[in-house]
């Protein structure tokens, strides 16, 4: 064995008022036994981790192996598939507890989220996929259908800086649409006036006929549901960029 195990817990913690069982830990247990030769430290690890899962015990003893087990060359997804196993025979419910302990020490080891995904998980609506109608965009946005019958509702997320062109809904009659903002920051602008900030619960009613456009802030996502108002004639007229002068004024 190359390494040798020392313990002193026991002593540190409990030699004056258990003197026996301070030694029993870290002279036999921790001195002796997980210092015999027949079996290497990770696979100990791995025998103490099932054996205390087995027993029920999901304290801070169980982090401390788990923690030594990652230490001693337990992968996340060798932990993963050993819990599982373990859980068919100790019970499905102590196999949920070690397993949310186990994904905390390996923490480190995920994938980092993407910003998109950090983001997809402070809204409820999805994302989506990246807009049909991107050539009518600054920037990277995306589109996902709520609804398309009785009325179309849409999902649209703009990423930092992004921004649609200036455009109007016209309608011979009735029209327009409405924007509620679900998620991230951004604004709403009409030609000729100030922009308005959109956060989340911000709505937005934009008659027929009227130019505008909407978008992120440059420094944050953004997501509005898009519903579009019944109307006769109805049709959209896409227009020029916002300028990046315009924009950088917010």
């Amino acid at each position: 064995m190359s390494e040798k195990i020392v313990q002193t817990a026991g002593r540190e913690q409990l030699g004056s008022f258990a003197p026996l069982f301070a030694h029993l830990n870290d002279d036999v247990l921790f001195g002796e036994v997980w210092n015999g030769e027949a079996i290497d430290v990770k696979t100990r690890y791995i025998v103490t981790v099932v054996s205390l899962m087995a027993s029920g015990v999901t304290d801070a003893s169980l982090t401390y192996h788990l923690q030594n087990a990652r230490d001693h060359g337990v992968t996340r997804e060798e932990i993963a598939d050993i819990v599982t196993h373990a859980a068919m025979y100790v019970g499905w419910p102590r196999g949920w507890a070690v397993l949310r302990l186990a994904k905390e020490v390996w923490r480190e080891e995920t994938p980092a989220a993407t910003e998109r995904e950090r983001y997809q998980n402070t809204i409820f609506f999805p994302i989506g996929e990246p807009n049909p109608y991107g050539q009518f965009f600054v920037g990277q946005s995306y589109l996902a259908p709520v609804s398309t019958e009785q009325v179309p509702v849409f999902h649209v997320t703009f990423e930092p800086g992004c921004r649609n062109n200036w455009h109007i809904h016209h309608a011979r009659q009735g029209g327009g649409q409405m924007l509620i903002c679900v998620g991230g920051r951004g604004y709403y602008q009409e030609w000729g006036r100030e922009p308005v900030e959109m956060t989340p619960g911000t709505v937005v009613h934009i008659p027929a006929e009227v130019k505008h456009w909407h978008g992120a802030a440059p420094e944050s996502w953004f997501s509005h549901l898009a519903i579009e108002v019944a109307g006769e004639e109805t049709g959209n007229e896409w227009l020029e960029a916002v300028s990046e002068a315009d924009y950088r004024r917010l």
